[in-house]
């Protein structure tokens, strides 16, 4: 009996340590409004009164809780896990409200499906004009790709006190990925998270510098940077990138999807002189592989077709494009569903892959492909070959063990599952064709933003029913907490002690 009251009491502490987390995102999240509130007050536009209410609102509950729940216990991996869900839930709920108290998106539903589309770094959009909404919210709506692009929690992780458990925030929003390639910055977590933010903001910068140094006005500089570093998609402009047609801005942003799509660990390791890591990275020349092979592909296709006049035009429109999807950012420069059949098929095979473990991108990811193809051969060699041989498989030079290859297996077939029956659900709620249903959920889950059919470039989301769309929005978080995270709180043992 002592016992269970001992747990009981421990499982309350947990929650008040839950609670203190939860208040600290919303101050973070509600002081973060100051930003867009400065851009409203320079614009001078009707957006000003709704995001400094929406600031205060925010701030007047988060607050609050940091106060009364300051007394706190470490974090277990149970509490790390139930936040990593719970948090970007409530983080993407307060900032709905700008929106909704300014009436240019009224409907909570679409609100919500915008924001945590913003936060996951989706970038699907219900906006019909984007263009129609004031300087301010626009802002707005870019700073949740910033934020969000290296994940919420590891900016909160920023602002909790040392000993409260922030490895086990950071374990419990980090992607498989990560845990397979074991990388890792500093030994203490707030050392590691300011690493992180630093390479991170100093990306943003440059590309921020560069495209005004191409003629692009600085708010549109800051919005596009936003997201694309981040690899989310959200533009200022109804035609994405396309609207400048430049061909600077193109391989600019290019560029940036690309290094948004590389490790942040390998990236630090370079600026530090490190070449070595990345000779002995695995997972770095399969991305240049791939990327060389699908843009080459995608290039011959439009040029030999005809769809651009000349090679460099089917150059830089295929690169952008292949480069967009293959990062999850989900930009446009063309209307790709006009392309050829077999340039489109291309497309879509990149939807599943994604780009490095530990970058801004969603995704599959790479690494869970080097492995499971390094399964696959050497279970054939073994099986037909050489059965008496022990063959290992070796990442970065070191071998890994069952355990890792098993989780790879895994996360590959489960997310391959959750598109067939996410596709299934989709046509149930909302009678869509099967290539849009589809497109939706991969859209969705991969956090990539425009996909094919209704659901297109050229397209958006808002057609869809509030309850596709919250299916969709939770698609959207476990694609971004990379589906153990957002899974595992629904395992009935999960919750046992």
């Amino acid at each position: 009996m002592v016992a269970k009251r001992g747990a009981a009491v421990s499982l309350a502490m947990h929650y008040s340590s839950i609670a203190h987390v939860i208040g600290v995102l919303l101050v973070v999240t509600g002081s973060s409004m100051s930003l867009p509130i400065a851009c409203s007050l320079y614009y001078q536009e009707a957006d000003l009164y709704p995001l400094f209410y929406s600031a205060f609102i925010t701030l007047g509950c988060g607050v609050p809780l940091l106060y009364f729940f300051r007394k706190h216990n470490e974090l277990d991996i149970r509490d790390g896990f139930f936040i990593a869900v719970s948090g970007w839930v409530f983080v993407s709920a307060f900032s709905a409200i700008p929106y909704m108290l300014h009436g240019s998106i009224p409907s909570f539903t679409d609100a919500f499906f915008e924001m945590i589309s913003g936060y996951t770094t989706t970038g699907a959009t219900i906006l019909t004009d984007i263009e129609a909404l004031p300087h301010g919210l626009l802002f707005w709506r870019s700073q949740t790709h910033l934020l969000g692009g290296m994940g919420f929690l590891t900016l909160a992780i920023l602002f909790l006190p040392h000993g409260m458990g922030g490895l086990r925030l950071f374990r419990a929003e980090s992607s498989p990925g990560q845990v397979i390639t074991k990388e890792k910055f500093k030994p203490r977590n707030r050392d590691t998270m300011v690493r992180l933010w630093w390479i991170y903001i100093g990306l943003n910068v440059t590309q921020i510098i560069l495209l005004c140094l191409g003629g692009m006005d600085l708010f549109d500089s800051l919005c596009t940077a936003f997201g694309t570093v981040s690899t989310s998609g959200y533009s200022p402009k109804n035609g994405s990138i396309g609207h400048y047609n430049s061909a600077y801005f193109d391989w600019i942003i290019t560029l940036f999807m690309f290094l948004g799509g590389l490790s942040f660990v390998l990236i630090y390791q370079l600026l530090k002189g490190d070449t070595k890591a990345l000779k002995i990275n695995t997972e770095f020349y399969w991305y240049i592989g791939i990327l060389f092979f699908f843009c080459g592909a995608v290039t011959l296709i439009l040029w030999y077709s005809g769809t651009y006049s000349n090679i460099i035009d089917s150059l830089r429109f295929g690169t952008f494009q292949v480069m967009s999807l293959l990062t999850t950012t989900g930009f446009g420069t063309a209307d790709y569903e006009q392309w050829p059949h077999s340039a489109q098929m291309l497309l879509y095979i990149v939807c599943f892959v994604g780009a490095c473990a530990g970058s801004t991108t969603s995704g599959i990811k790479i690494v869970h492909y080097v492995i499971i193809c390094k399964y696959m051969y050497a279970s054939i060699r073994k099986i037909f070959f050489q059965p008496m041989a022990v063959i290992s498989i070796r990442l970065n030079g070191r071998t890994i063990d069952d355990n890792i290859i098993s989780l790879a297996l895994c996360y590959f077939i489960i997310n391959i599952l959750m598109i067939f029956v996410g596709g299934f659900v989709m046509t149930l709620t909302d009678n869509m064709d099967i290539t849009t249903a589809m497109s939706a959920v991969i859209s969705s889950l991969m956090n990539i933003g425009p996909g094919f059919g209704d659901v297109g470039p050229s397209e958006n989301f808002a057609f869809i029913s509030n309850t596709g769309k919250w299916f969709l929005s939770w698609n959207m978080l476990v694609g971004r907490l990379e589906m153990f995270s957002a899974l595992v709180i629904f395992y009935p043992t999960f919750w046992k002690k």
